[in-house]
């Protein structure tokens, strides 16, 4: 299993994260990402023969819709965070929290850098 790669605070706010191909749609301002359940045909194959749906709804709040609509691959992280900071002055750690919260998209593979 390859290791994870491991960024210095300074080169984590330098990255650009960009959005994967998913289908999203923008409704009074928050995000709502159309997610599919299985990336082979074989598990949407499955999901069509037993009726279930083949895709989820990822529904972001506020912060998280402003965060993805800048995740696109020509903004830097440290610039996100500008923004948010603009917006939103009286929250506590949110470097902390958007760093988390981009963790998080990547992981679940929502994001890449």
């Amino acid at each position: 299993m390859p290791r994870r790669r491991s960024y210095s605070r300074d080169e984590f706010l330098e990255l650009k994260p960009k959005r994967r191909d998913f289908r999203w749609i923008e409704e009074d301002g928050k995000i709502r990402i159309i997610v599919p359940k299985f990336r082979s045909k074989i598990g949407r194959s499955f999901c069509r023969l037993l009726g279930k749906e083949e895709n989820f709804t990822a529904n972001l709040d506020e912060k998280g819709s402003i965060i993805w609509k800048l995740c696109d691959g020509r903004h830097t992280v440290r610039k996100i965070l500008e923004e948010l900071q603009q917006r939103y002055p009286e929250e506590k750690d949110l470097d902390q929290r958007l760093f988390l919260y981009l963790y998080n998209l990547k992981k679940l593979g929502y994001i890449t850098y």
